[in-house]
């Protein structure tokens, strides 16, 4: 009988590690033409995908995070960082700091491309269902302005990832920013400290 426990508690120790190595796995889907990669550790799931293209000195992440553990963890775009090949780290840019320079510095033609690649890669994405994210934004910052010149501020500053505090069930999106001086930021990872864990995608080549 000690021997059967024992082949018995073994095997469902092996059942919890193989689950966990799926839940840990990196998956990778293309929707609307941009190449999407998620993970999911303690019941929380990061997507992201590169924008490919510059918006003034930044690189651009589309991010989504949903949390379907039983507890609320807090999102901030200051936890996603891009490790580079020769180990120099990028971290990405506060919202608020994103924000100000979009309204200071970004030329309408900067506007327009952020704006229509962000919402075509999110309302085209079937595995990305937002509670608490993009749209809330631009719908809350819209109500809040009057002239078209301050609207089109308020769409691109609502697609900034803000600090956002998920209860379980719910989830949120945004774009992510690092600062790279118009320049790509070469081969590396992305590497990104949430819900206790160390969400790491490797091998993201040359993000632009």
């Amino acid at each position: 009988m000690r021997h059967e426990c024992t082949g018995s508690n073994l095997i469902r120790g092996i059942a919890v590690l193989l689950s966990i190595a799926a839940q840990a796995q990196v998956i990778d889907f293309e929707s609307n033409g941009l190449h999407f990669k998620t993970l999911t550790k303690n019941g929380v799931t990061i997507m992201f995908a590169p924008l490919g293209s510059h918006v003034r000195e930044y690189s651009v992440l589309q991010v989504a995070v949903s949390n379907g553990s039983l507890v609320s963890w807090t999102i901030r775009p200051e936890d996603f960082r891009y490790v580079k090949q020769d180990g120099k780290v990028a971290a990405a840019s506060p919202a608020i700091t994103v924000v100000t320079s979009l309204i200071a510095k970004a030329s309408r033609h900067d506007v327009i491309k952020l704006v229509s690649t962000y919402e075509a890669g999110i309302y085209g994405n079937s595995r990305l269902q937002s509670t608490n994210g993009y749209e809330v934004r631009r719908q809350n910052a819209l109500a809040e302005v009057g002239s078209a010149r301050l609207k089109a501020a308020a769409a691109a500053s609502a697609i900034a990832l803000v600090s956002t505090r998920l209860i379980p069930g719910q989830s949120t999106d945004g774009a992510v920013f690092f600062p790279n001086n118009g320049k790509s930021l070469g081969p590396g990872k992305l590497s990104v400290h949430a819900a206790g864990e160390d969400f790491e995608f490797p091998n993201e080549g040359d993000l632009k």
